[in-house]
């Protein structure tokens, strides 16, 4: 019964174990889903997924099972064989190519011809301007010299890129999922064990203690409260802005927003950066020249106990975070990249990185070894719901 089923939940990324099976097929038998789809969905649930990151993936299953709508995807191995060929005459190396200067609105117009070319093609094409392949003018591919297109394939051939295809972006409360700001707000309040209690009398609803209290008076309920918080915690937030950060700007600007908005910090200070923290920490996004502060004045004025969290993807190159006239645009002060973030960490021992384009395998990739510098000084986390959850953590470690 449901056999397939089965496997479609298996292939929507559910892990159900057989154990799990049987006993949803026990309470089928037993008629505990009423003979009703919802109660059916519920049973399922209530059986089958072990935690609210995995509601999307029963979801998807229960869309392509019963109602036979399959989330689009990307036949990704065959075009994989398509992209294929790496050969160096394929790639194109003018700086001039690799400028992206496309609007939204034209980003939108790529990802509707990609899905009519996908429509159209049938076969591998390489170097051409048309056809979904490997190098050439074409907007979509791998190794291409056209910036703003769709990259496919396991590396791509331009940063700037819109979209990256073939790869599932999940949705909701899917532990790997880029955050909402609603999930930043809820990660942002486990700062508040670090506020102070207050000598003042106790008049702030304690929940746990009386959920505790009233179960042992038998459901008679008894409040329970605790004297009030004093907002104690210092934030400062460094961004890193422009370049390669471009398509993360809508998730920066929901992690300042969730900021602004909450009232669990005593002072916040935000500040922005282009690529690495130098000798000027800029006032604003836009990173003009002179609308800056020193990085020296902030270690003066900002004391060690601010909790510090920068967001960038350390995407620059070696040589740009090594040298000492690496920073091309701003003042170096002398000092490197590499030795500015060490300075920083001296200064803040409670920092952390979170990285929107994190690589766990940074350490095997020498054209990420900047971002391996930077995670083995500072530590980097993912910008994804666990990820916050564990630089949250690291943050409130006094023992940092």
């Amino acid at each position: 019964m449901f056999s397939e089923f089965f496997y479609v939940l298996k292939n929507n990324g559910l892990e159900v174990s057989m154990t799990e099976w049987l006993t949803l097929m026990e309470a089928l038998d037993k008629g505990l889903a009423d003979s009703n789809f919802t109660s059916f969905y519920n049973l399922c649930r209530t059986i089958l997924v072990k935690s609210e990151a995995d509601y999307d993936k029963l979801d998807g299953a229960f869309l392509e099972y019963f109602q036979n709508i399959k989330e689009e995807k990307l036949n990704m191995d065959e075009i994989n064989k398509w992209l294929h060929n790496d050969a160096e005459d394929a790639k194109q190396t003018n700086p001039e190519m690799y400028r992206d200067m496309r609007t939204e609105r034209e980003a939108k117009e790529v990802h509707r011809k990609f899905r009519e070319r996908l429509g159209e093609q049938h076969t591998e094409h390489n170097g051409g301007n048309y056809w979904i392949g490997t190098g050439g003018g074409s907007e979509f591919g791998k190794d291409g010299h056209v910036a703003g297109g769709i990259q496919l394939g396991d590396k791509a051939g331009m940063k700037t890129a819109f979209a990256v295809l073939g790869e599932r972006r999940y949705k909701d409360f899917r532990r790997d999922t880029k955050l909402t700001m609603r999930q930043f707000q809820v990660a942002f309040k486990q700062l508040r064990q670090y506020s102070r209690k207050m000598d003042l009398p106790k008049t702030e609803l304690d929940i746990d203690k009386t959920v505790d209290s009233t179960c042992n008076q038998g459901g008679y309920l008894k409040l329970e409260f605790e004297q009030p918080r004093k907002n104690s915690v210092k934030l400062m937030l460094l961004f890193d802005s422009g370049g390669s950060m471009y398509p993360y700007m809508e998730l920066c600007n929901q992690l300042f927003q969730s900021v602004d908005k909450t009232n669990h910090f005593k002072d916040v200070k935000t500040y922005y950066f282009h690529n690495c923290i130098y000798a000027k920490l800029y006032k604003s996004p836009e990173c003009n020249s002179g609308d800056w502060v020193d990085t020296t004045w902030a270690f003066k004025n900002y004391d060690k106990e601010y909790k510090v969290i920068i967001v960038g993807d350390a995407g620059m190159a070696p040589e740009e975070y090594l040298d000492k006239n690496g920073n091309y645009s701003g003042p170096n002060g002398g000092l490197s990249g590499h030795e500015w973030i060490q300075l920083f960490k001296q200064k803040y021992p409670h920092c952390v990185w979170l990285n929107p384009s994190y690589h766990a395998a940074a350490s095997s990739m020498y054209w990420m070894e900047s971002e391996k510098l930077i995670g083995e000084t500072i530590d980097m986390y993912p910008l994804t719901v666990d990820g916050l959850k564990a630089g949250i953590k690291k943050l409130m470690n006094e023992n940092a």
